[in-house]
């Protein structure tokens, strides 16, 4: 009898797993199931959707065939309980659906942000990580003058850049003295709060939403922040960071053991027989390493790259491969507005004492940040200009020198059309690794 295999979850991880079994297993029941979405569609588009540069269809990468011609078929639901003991899970509209391997790929939810004034806002108040929000902003926009936005991440940026695009006057309030201090040194933070501000941003730092009022028809028409200032605005945006999406997992009778996710051994297998997490909504093992109360450290890898390769991960192990998941050193890629921004290194482990080199290009949003230990060179981050990603974490493994890392810097360029980041120009700052 074939294996029914079932992914809650029709994100990059669900889709990656889904698509990494069919290669390996033509004979497995497959079957994807979401509440958010008919088709897979690319989440990182959401911005350009909005800025009208991306039609909807275009946020797909596969064709709709691609689903029948691998056989594997789409469930529009949402799972409202698990029954482990059964491999079953109930769905939204009462029906049950039976299991052999239950993978888990529910993702990330948006992080709430609890306001006085929240019960009479019916209309104005956004997120921006699903469909669903796309929408909601899609409709707000043309009736929209003012925005704020709240958080000093990479979804902030996304959303206040788009309410940009549509003329819309937008204040980006962060909490912290300067933006993203998780991602970036105060001085680089200083840099890209002025392109904001150049491209009409009004960023306010050290402050935060506290209260929201809304007009008669229950409309969003201003906010109050901490430091007692009122800004007018017909959109909300709260943009603080996601969470993994299990809260409802802890009604299930068992629930599997959870953390911040779903916990998952090296196989990302759950406490429970027969089901597997993935994605943003998993926390896995950092193998070598233990947490401040002496256990196994775990991480919750809330990017999209992870989330590709846990899916494929756990559909080889499906289909016969003996692996432990080891979650690699981190790194991403991103833009504020056109400034690109690069970043390697496990962040979270900068050790005491580390130092930062700031290479800095004189009136330009272009830097390179080397950090090290005294010894080697263990973390990169880089605004205004492009690096090969792989070459740096080799660097790494190898336990380069800074001394080495200087003089080799420009073999970890990228030559792209804008040109290279002219590396001897670039004025060079001694920091602390971390603020």
């Amino acid at each position: 009898m074939a294996r029914r295999i079932l992914i809650v979850g029709n994100g990059v991880a669900g889709v990656s797993a889904a698509l990494t079994l069919r290669a390996r297993d033509d004979s497995a029941e497959i079957t994807l199931l979401s509440d958010e979405s008919d088709y897979f569609f690319s989440r990182t588009a959401l911005m350009y959707a909005l800025m009208d540069k991306l039609p909807r269809r275009a946020m797909e990468p596969y064709e709709r065939k691609v689903w029948d011609k691998q056989n594997i078929q789409r469930v529009r639901a949402r799972v409202t309980n698990l029954d482990a003991d059964a491999h079953t899970v109930t769905l939204d509209d009462n029906r049950t659906l039976a299991y052999d391997i239950l993978i888990l790929a529910t993702g990330s939810a948006p992080r709430p942000l609890p306001l006085e004034g929240d019960d009479a806002v019916r209309e104005g108040r956004v997120h921006f990580v699903t469909l669903q929000d796309l929408d909601a902003c899609e409709r707000l926009v043309h009736s929209t003058a003012r925005a704020v936005v709240v958080g000093g991440g990479l979804i902030g940026i996304e959303l206040v850049e788009s309410l940009l695009w549509h003329k819309i006057q937008t204040t980006f309030v962060v909490r912290e003295g300067w933006y993203w201090p998780a991602a970036l040194c105060r001085e680089e933070g200083a840099m890209v709060a002025d392109h904001m501000r150049a491209h009409g941003v009004t960023l306010v730092t050290d402050d935060e939403v506290r209260a929201v009022h809304a007009d008669a028809n229950g409309r969003v028409k201003s906010v109050q922040t901490k430091n007692d200032k009122t800004v007018a605005c017909e959109l909300l945006g709260v943009a603080i960071g996601v969470v993994p999406n299990v809260r409802w997992l802890s009604e299930t009778k068992p629930p599997p053991a959870l953390g911040r996710g779903i916990r998952v051994d090296e196989r990302l297998q759950t406490s429970l027989p027969d089901v597997y997490a993935i994605g943003d909504c998993a926390e896995v093992i950092v193998p070598n390493k233990l947490d401040a109360n002496g256990e196994a450290k775990r991480k919750v890898e809330s990017i999209w790259y992870a989330a590709k390769r846990q899916g494929e991960f756990v559909a080889r192990g499906l289909s016969g491969a003996h692996e432990r998941y080891a979650p690699p050193r981190f790194f991403n890629s991103a833009k504020f507005f056109e400034v690109e921004y690069t970043t390697v290194g496990d962040w979270e482990d900068i050790p005491e004492g580390a130092e930062s080199v700031l290479l800095r290009l004189p009136g330009k949003t272009v830097s390179a940040r080397l950090v090290h230990d005294g010894s080697k060179f263990i973390a990169f981050n880089a605004l205004g200009s492009r690096w090969d990603t792989p070459v740096l974490d080799q660097w790494m493994d190898e336990g380069r020198s800074l001394e080495w890392v200087r003089r080799h810097l420009h073999e970890a360029q990228f030559d792209v059309e804008f040109g290279r980041a002219p590396l001897r120009k670039m004025q060079e700052t001694v920091l602390e690794a971390r603020p």
